[in-house]
């Protein structure tokens, strides 16, 4: 992995790249399983929209990866994007434990990346991720290819999951 001083493409995973549509059903009813849900993850098939932009994206900026999944899930992660061909860089992710709303712990993750690079643009499938990287002045390409999911919104916002 190299890096250069290129603006960043910055990159969510599920629902952007990774199609986790398959196993939102660890997320359904009153007793979600976490431990699967993510374990699953290294199934995902990619989502060939998001893939492509972020191929096309690696020829003019360095791509780094920004997730709400948790760091126990960093090792997968790495292999799946490899598997699929995505460009190498660094990926940021959720310290265990963590439970804050995604629109807050990506947006601190990307302020302080704009504070050393130039962002080019967040991809990202979840709304208030996007409300919020836009409020702060960043460029956002809404990624709104992948099937809605109510119990993954709950997720990301109420339970500081994804």
């Amino acid at each position: 992995m190299r890096s250069d001083h290129r603006p960043l493409a910055v990159f969510d995973l599920d629902g952007t790249l990774a199609d986790s549509g398959h196993r939102l059903h660890y997320l359904e009813g009153r007793r979600r399983d976490w431990n699967s849900f993510f374990s699953a993850a290294a199934d995902d098939p990619p989502l060939p929209e998001g893939v492509r932009l972020a191929l096309d994206s690696a020829e003019s900026c360095e791509v780094r990866y920004l997730t709400g999944r948790p760091e126990r899930c960093r090792r997968d992660t790495v292999a799946w994007l490899a598997e699929h061909g995505l460009p190498e860089g660094q990926v940021y992710m959720r310290r265990d434990g963590d439970r804050r709303p995604a629109r807050h712990t990506k947006l601190g993750i990307l302020k302080r990346l704009g504070r050393e690079r130039e962002i080019r643009m967040l991809v990202d499938d979840d709304e208030l991720v996007c409300d919020a990287a836009e409020q702060a002045g960043f460029t956002v390409v809404r990624a709104r290819w992948a099937k809605a999911s109510a119990a993954l919104k709950d997720a990301q916002e109420r339970e500081g999951r994804t």
